[in-house]
């Protein structure tokens, strides 16, 4: 190993020390000695054992430590602490801003196992309360790891989305083409994409000055007037959604449209362009009309500071009647949830009172009680049955435990569907896009689940995690299962999620008919009721 490797080997050594509370002399001395390795001209893998214990600040159990990474790698000191250390936790060593105190505090007050779970915390505010750090801390480590997974090869359609349409903007101020359109699989909304693409109809385009700053690829394709609608349409659909269709790409047409209409087929929207079903319903003129923003009546699922939210409740609800929604379903989280100061049942009475009292200043506006009920280890949910039935709905969702296998999880699920007070499936897979994989389910068998049991699916509109995927929305859909966007808002801005959510239900085909929260708030209301008796 050569100098650089050896003083990392020993600054993870260290660092791990100290999150596992080891001896502080013992951790000061190996990053000193880390440092100092790091500095030495004289690479040590070529100085003899014998010879190491001589070199100025290397004493005797300093030498053997290096012998043995040049001789197999490792030692077996940071070999037993990277065993006890989940390989996450080991990842949050890296982020900019934060030691292994910080690290501790987050893993063990917060249970968080990953840098993805991190992230998602810092959007949530649950790390401006803990010990050390505060709102200027989080904010430092939120946009470090951005920073660090912007470096993997793909993006949030959320980022890119945002960064397109500023390119958009300053291409249209400087070269006012007559044609200008995001492609590709940013067009169709896809969750992630690798790059960001625009066709626009005027030829050497310069975006030297623009690219510099965004840190994700852009390309720009031109093309003439002429070919403008043609191209749109080969470089917005999938390989498979081409490939399927045969087109002649050796004609003009004035729009897509057009290339629909000379297949005798109807027009694809661009985000179903992904070469699985749509084709064949375009064929027989099946393709639902899809679910717009528009369409949404009210927003469920979302949080105040009577949990982990930023907002009050009635800067939640003034916010939420101002963008024009009917009703909203505040779903704080439950005793369980102690990381994120899960209700206990003196908060819920307190908000249930707060709750009925800004119903009479709002209305007609309403605020439904809901909670986000955590779902045991054994399926069950969060609270007794005497709580549980002052809500008007509940949200059942996962949050701990996330390592069972895909049997115990599916089972877990399921029992907590069967409960008669789950009104909505929150977050089915607790999945965090580029973060965290979810943890394994048998789709099938929970979406039949929430058929049989008259529960809603949700699809989280929070761009990191977008779960339910949208594959998935077609089977619910067949087996009668109603889709609730929910945007799991932790301040009165995360409502507009709502939108990152719309985007990937018309990729799953979701219709205004089959979305549970473009009912109306009598509709709502009458659901309810329905489901407590």
């Amino acid at each position: 190993m050569n100098n650089e490797e050896i003083a990392d080997a020993l600054k993870l050594t260290a660092q791990l020390m100290e999150l596992h509370n080891d001896n502080p002399f013992k951790v000061k001395s190996l990053l000193a000695a880390s440092f100092r390795i790091d500095k030495l001209d004289r690479e040590l893998e070529q100085v003899p054992f014998e010879e190491l214990e001589s070199i100025d600040g290397i004493g005797k159990s300093l030498a053997s430590k290096i012998q043995e990474l040049n001789t197999i790698g490792t030692t077996k000191e940071l070999q037993t602490l990277l065993e006890k250390t989940p390989l996450g936790v080991i990842e949050m060593l890296g982020i900019k801003g934060i030691g292994p105190k910080k690290v501790q505090l987050l893993w063990k007050e917060l249970e968080l196992e990953s840098v993805g779970e991190l992230l998602y915390a810092c959007n949530e505010n649950r790390l401006v309360e803990l010990k050390g750090f505060g709102e200027k801390t989080q904010e430092l480590v939120r946009k470090a790891i951005e920073f660090k997974l912007a470096s993997n090869g793909f993006y949030h359609y959320a980022k890119a989305e945002a960064v397109a349409l500023q390119l958009m903007d300053f291409i249209q101020k400087k070269y006012a083409p007559h044609h200008l359109s995001i492609t590709g699989a940013l067009r169709r909304k896809c969750e992630l994409v690798e790059k960001i693409e625009i066709l626009c109809t005027t030829p050497s385009i310069d975006i030297s000055e623009f690219s510099n700053e965004v840190g994700i690829p852009l390309e720009i394709i031109s093309c003439s007037e002429m070919e403008f609608a043609l191209r749109l349409f080969q470089t917005t659909g999938s390989i498979e959604h081409l490939t399927k269709l045969n087109f002649d790409s050796s004609a003009n047409y004035d729009s897509e449209e057009a290339i629909y209409q000379h297949h005798n087929i109807s027009f694809v929207e661009p985000e179903l362009r992904e070469g699985m079903q749509e084709l064949e319903l375009a064929s027989n003129n099946k393709l639902p009309r899809l679910i717009e923003l528009t369409d949404l009546k009210g927003i469920l699922h979302n949080h105040s500071k009577y949990s982990d939210g930023q907002n009050t409740l009635k800067e939640m609800a003034l916010y939420a009647k101002e963008l024009g929604y009917e009703y909203l379903g505040i779903c704080d989280h439950s005793q369980s949830a102690f990381y994120a100061s899960g209700m206990k049942s003196d908060k819920i009475v307190a908000q249930h009172l707060e709750i009925e009292q800004l119903n009479k200043e709002l209305f007609p506006f309403k605020i439904f009680k809901g909670v986000e009920s955590d779902i045991l280890n054994d399926g069950n949910l969060d609270y007794p049955e005497e709580i549980l039935k002052s809500f008007d709905f509940i949200v059942a969702s996962v949050h701990s435990n996330l390592k069972m296998n895909e049997e115990k999880a599916t089972a877990r699920l399921i029992m907590a569907i069967e409960n008669p007070y789950t009104t909505i499936l929150g977050h089915p897979t607790g999945r965090l896009l580029l973060s965290r994989e979810g943890y394994p389910i048998d789709h099938k068998k929970i979406i039949d689940a929430c058929a049989a049991n008259g529960v809603i699916m949700e699809l989280n509109a929070h761009p990191y995690r977008l779960d339910i995927d949208w594959r998935w929305i077609p089977y619910c859909l067949e087996k009668g299962v109603k889709i609730s966007i929910n945007p799991d808002a932790h301040k009165t801005t995360g409502y507009h999620d709502m939108y990152y959510g719309c985007c990937v239900a018309r990729k799953g085909m979701l219709s205004k008919e089959m979305c549970f929260n473009a009912l109306n708030r009598e509709e709502i209301e009458a659901h309810f009721l329905a489901r407590k008796k």
